[in-house]
């Protein structure tokens, strides 16, 4: 499923960058697409993020951007359309995968 830590970390630097798709309302779609990053805005407010696993056990993940939440993460989108995410991904359960999303890249912790 994952593979070793060296494969990972080669897949993410030849594959393209995860591009951003912006959906209306206050929840995710119920089909993420496997490369891409799904914002859900909400008139103005930013509500969640949505990515598969890039591990490649296709989990869905949805990290919440708004204050009241708890965990929350803070998304950054650059002018050329690329996601970062702060603070790191680590999911608890599962596959256990722990990365950084920088500039639309995946950057595998140890």
């Amino acid at each position: 499923m994952k593979g070793p830590l060296w494969w990972r970390r080669l897949k993410a630097r030849l594959l393209p960058a995860r591009h951003l798709q912006i959906v209306e309302g206050d929840s995710l779609p119920g089909r993420i697409p496997f490369r891409d990053v799904v914002l859900a805005r909400d008139g103005n407010e930013d509500w969640c993020v949505g990515l598969r696993c890039p591990c490649g056990c296709g989990e869905t993940i949805e990290l919440l951007l708004i204050r009241e939440a708890a965990p929350r993460w803070d998304l950054n989108i650059d002018a050329k359309g690329l996601t970062s995410l702060k603070p790191s991904v680590w999911l608890k359960k599962g596959c256990r995968s722990h990365f950084w999303l920088i500039r639309g890249r995946v950057h595998w912790c140890d």
